[in-house]
């Protein structure tokens, strides 16, 4: 990995930018082009946001500010992408011993030339922090492939800003997942697959009527009977009357597809 280079003015408007910050990422070779890509990116990021936020202060027209809303997560995806790549290339780097691992210190290396020492974080113009949250977000995105795009998207289908906070967020929600322990495999069916929601509505159907023909035998039904003539003058006979005969009606429909 080498030193973050100079990045020349952007473009000056907002799309421009974002084209500008996706061009950079998907051509980076090196590691800084990817650091070129993830400044740009956060670039965008910031017009995007400053965009948003004077739209709204101008009482702008709601496409106006959704518009900016969803530059802001674009640019935010860009720069989620570049931190991966990143977070990639510096744990390549630090196998290839070119970048020092975390407590190494000169002694250990047993090099005693300036310019034979592997680069730190700090030479690379990155911060443990920065390097942190870049791993995190790779390890979220690969133990849950599209995360970052939809918990962007979830914020734009709600009207709310799409920010780095909720990045970071999403990031600890998701570690948080990964460090709970796996439930263990159903030993009974580990074939088991979910019904549809159309495949639970008519096992619901199927179960209850199951239910009551095993519950409905003579005797039940006369007592049942019974029950029915002492609760005439209950507060809420009524009620009962209404929910069997909306059931009845139900019960009927049902029995009709099954003659059909």
């Amino acid at each position: 990995m080498t030193a973050l280079a100079h990045i020349p003015n952007p473009a000056p408007d907002l799309p421009s930018l974002i084209e500008r910050a996706a061009t950079m990422l998907s051509g980076a070779k090196t590691a800084a082009e990817v650091l070129e890509a993830r400044e740009a990116a956060g670039l965008a990021y910031d017009v995007a946001k400053r965009t948003a936020r004077m739209k709204s202060a101008k009482s702008a027209h709601d496409d106006l500010v959704a518009a900016a809303h969803r530059a802001q997560a674009d640019a935010l995806e860009i720069e989620a992408t570049a931190k991966r790549r990143l977070a990639d290339e510096y744990d390549a780097a630090q196998a290839r011993g070119e970048v020092a691992r975390l407590g190494t210190n000169q002694s250990d290396l047993g090099v005693s030339v300036e310019n034979t020492r592997p680069a730190t974080s700090a030479d690379l113009g990155l911060s443990r922090k920065d390097i942190h949250e870049a791993r995190q977000l790779r390890d979220a995105e690969t133990n849950d492939p599209g995360i970052v795009r939809r918990t962007l998207d979830a914020r734009l289908e709600r009207g709310e800003e799409p920010n780095r906070t909720a990045m970071r967020k999403m990031v600890t929600d998701a570690a948080m997942r990964g460090m709970r322990p796996q439930r263990r495999p159903n030993r009974r069916n580990p074939i088991y697959v979910p019904p549809t929601p159309e495949q639970a509505a008519w096992q619901h159907v199927t179960g209850t009527f199951r239910a009551f023909a095993e519950w409905a035998t003579d005797e039940n039904l006369t007592l049942a009977r019974q029950g029915m003539r002492e609760a005439q003058d209950a507060p809420f006979h009524d009620l009962d009357a209404q929910a069997i005969a909306e059931g009845s009606a139900a019960f009927t429909t049902i029995k009709e597809w099954l003659d059909a």
